[in-house]
């Protein structure tokens, strides 16, 4: 069955998703329960399955107007929606799951 393959988590994920968990720490702000758990999943594992690269795909098309707030990518003092978008992996998370999801829906 498609849903059960497994994709390996890159490395610029990883790093990412830890930067936001350290970040949402830090700061106190930045994403739901189901971000934060996202955050810990993708540093934690070592692949995801294609369900879970379709959620993150559906979550960076819909969140892709956050990179335009004001403090978008400010490590010192981050917007929200940057704590949440790194949590998710980020750019590399944002490219990887695009990717598979087209790759998976031809």
């Amino acid at each position: 069955m498609e849903n059960s393959k497994e994709f390996i988590i890159p490395s610029g994920v990883k790093r990412n998703a830890q930067k936001g968990l350290t970040l949402r720490e830090k700061f106190g702000r930045g994403s739901t329960e189901v971000g934060i758990r996202r955050g810990h999943q993708l540093v934690n594992n070592e692949s995801v399955s294609l369900e879970i690269i379709k959620k993150m795909s559906a979550y960076f098309a819909r969140h892709a107007v956050d990179k335009q707030a004001k403090d978008f990518g400010n490590d010192e003092n981050p917007s929200k929606g940057y704590i949440a978008w790194m949590l998710w992996g980020g750019d590399e998370a944002q490219e990887w799951t695009d990717k598979i999801k087209k790759d998976y829906s031809k």
